[in-house]
């Protein structure tokens, strides 16, 4: 008798051990995700922030500022002044606006696949600005006139002695340069830091 339920008893033993390493890969796997998701947030909530904050001043300087005069912000060092730019930021490359717009498409697509990987909120903050920033921009060229793809850019901010441009070149550029720093310190996308 006490060999039978020593037998019956035999193949429960591992089906417990086998609940409870299920139970503890169940635990960790939702630990994983909502950090995932809450990195996604990041990105997404500061792309969207860029972009409606972009979106929203062309639309301003489109109504009250295009052909009108410049309107000094701080004497002549600052104005808003507005202008179509067909090239990239900063007016360079006026010739070349479907490349460009291919080029910040191309941008959109590799951050979008790149956030899959995302677990540093740093880089999600830094991704985030240059996608709001891409989008931005790339709503000009796909929307504005002359045509699709082929769309001049609105840029409005003409600091004194520099070129003229727009919130989305100013989020591409601050996103660049955290990146930029965050590489120097050796932060990775996937939160992994590399020591020299």
């Amino acid at each position: 008798m006490a060999e039978a339920e020593r037998i019956i008893g035999t193949p429960d033993t591992p089906d417990d051990s086998d609940e409870l390493t299920a139970g503890a890969d169940e635990q960790d796997i939702p630990a994983e995700r909502p950090r995932d998701r809450r990195r996604l947030a990041v990105l997404f909530a500061v792309a969207v922030f860029a972009y409606v904050l972009d979106l929203v001043s062309k639309m301003i300087v489109v109504a009250k500022l295009e052909h009108h005069p410049p309107i000094e912000v701080i004497g002549d060092w600052l104005e808003f002044n507005a202008i179509r730019n067909a090239g990239a930021a900063f007016g360079i490359g006026q010739a070349f606006t479907i490349i460009f717009t291919a080029i910040a498409a191309a941008v959109v697509v590799v951050i979008v696949r790149l956030a899959r990987k995302l677990y540093s909120l740093p880089w999600a903050i830094a991704l985030g600005l240059l996608l709001g920033g891409a989008f931005g921009n790339l709503t000009d060229r796909i929307f504005r006139s002359p045509g699709v793809f082929k769309g001049e850019v609105v840029d409005f901010i003409a600091p004194k002695g520099f070129a003229v441009f727009n919130l989305a070149d100013s989020a591409i550029v601050c996103g660049g340069i955290l990146i930029v720093l965050l590489s120097f310190r050796g932060l990775d996308p996937d939160g992994t830091v590399h020591r020299d």
